[in-house]
């Protein structure tokens, strides 16, 4: 079973749609149990931190999500709330990755909106994309550079494009909006 956490986020059901078109089933939960059971988990989201975050506390997921053992795959939001810390509303995340979320700074071509490739790619069996293939952004705020980094993407500044560790997976990018190139890649997550 593939759990795809509910946490008042927006772009949940854009994921579940693309795990249907890729032929696999899964639910939107914010049980705790359905979640720990689950085969993946998967962490999607469109919002803001600090409201994202409460609604985690509320639930009790944000100390039952950084001890999931299964593969999990948090999707912009869940990216970045996968952090130590955010600026967006000065919010403490989870941890998982050891690095923080900036703004970036204001200019009039932010948000991050459209497509584009990476600047650096680690060849890993969950990635099996190239540097030059284009993904698709829409955001305000970015992961820093970190030794958990395994892709990077310019835009005003170098970010994390695709994080990992342990089991732990995330992308800045929405691989659902994301073609052929983000089918790869939520296939290649739910082969993990």
């Amino acid at each position: 079973m593939i759990a795809i956490i509910k946490y008042n986020a927006g772009n949940i059901s854009s994921v579940q749609n693309a795990l249907s078109r890729l032929g696999y089933e899964s639910i939107i939960t914010d049980d705790a149990r359905s979640i720990s059971t689950a085969d993946k988990v998967i962490f999607p989201g469109v919002g803001e931190a600090s409201s994202a975050m409460k609604y985690l506390a509320k639930t009790g997921l944000d100390l039952l999500i950084p001890s999931l053992k299964q593969p999990m795959l948090g999707i912009c939001l869940g990216l970045q709330l996968m952090c130590k810390h955010s600026e967006e509303g000065d919010t403490e995340c989870l941890g998982i990755f050891d690095t923080c979320v900036k703004r970036f700074p204001s200019t009039d071509i932010v948000p991050h909106v459209g497509w584009n490739n990476f600047s650096r790619l680690e060849n890993q069996k969950f990635t099996m994309i190239k540097k030059k293939d284009d993904v698709y952004y829409v955001h305000s705020y970015y992961a820093e550079l970190c030794r958990d980094t395994i892709a990077s993407c310019e835009y005003i500044t170098t970010f994390s494009a695709i994080m990992r560790k342990d089991n732990f997976f995330g992308t800045q990018f929405h691989p659902e909006k994301s073609a052929e190139i983000g089918d790869q890649i939520l296939q290649n997550f739910l082969e993990l």
